[in-house]
């Protein structure tokens, strides 16, 4: 989870809202990258059996 006061809070028409950390996470986003298939997150590393 995200410290107070840190990162951004991105919201969707539908309501649907999204915590991001960094800018890093926030341009993968937008580009449409899937969590499960980028190495270096949490899902990723997970799927890899790495974490």
């Amino acid at each position: 989870m995200l410290e107070p006061g840190t990162g951004k809070l991105y919201v969707k028409k539908d309501g649907s809202t999204y915590y991001m950390h960094s800018s890093k996470c926030m341009n993968n986003f937008n580009l449409g990258r899937l969590p499960r298939r980028t190495e270096w997150t949490e899902k990723g590393r997970i799927q890899l059996k790495k974490a």
